[in-house]
């Protein structure tokens, strides 16, 4: 696929109510969704689709609660921000990689607690 900087830019706008801020918010998490598959092979993520997909709903989760309207269009706004980025392919894997904090390549755990401990696991 060819990088084309304005194939995913949407122009920003601010909600006028409620139902028009989850419409945009659900236009917004089913682009994500559609997007999982070629995030998945672009970046060479070594995890499942659906994998991808449950952490893209956590995320939309997390913000489930937020209760003020130009809240939400400014979180609405870099959503489509960080999915340009994505798509167009101007992130690098390890961005990408830092959403999964379990299942990261090289993973949270990957410095032994103390010298000894990395010592008698033949760590060099």
């Amino acid at each position: 696929m060819a990088i084309s900087p304005t194939q995913f830019a949407i122009t920003t706008r601010q909600s006028a109510n409620w139902s028009e801020a989850k419409r945009q918010v659900l236009a917004t998490y089913r682009a994500w969704l559609r997007g999982a598959p070629e995030i998945q092979t672009m970046y060479s993520v070594p995890l499942p689709v659906s994998a991808i997909r449950t952490r893209i709903r956590q995320e939309f989760e997390r913000n489930r609660f937020v209760n003020k309207l130009s809240v939400v269009d400014v979180m609405i706004f870099q959503s489509h921000a960080d999915y340009q980025e994505t798509m167009n392919f101007w992130r690098q894997t390890t961005h990408i990689m830092s959403y999964f904090k379990e299942e990261n390549f090289r993973g949270e755990k990957r410095l032994p607690s103390s010298f000894m401990a990395g010592f008698l696991e033949g760590r060099n």
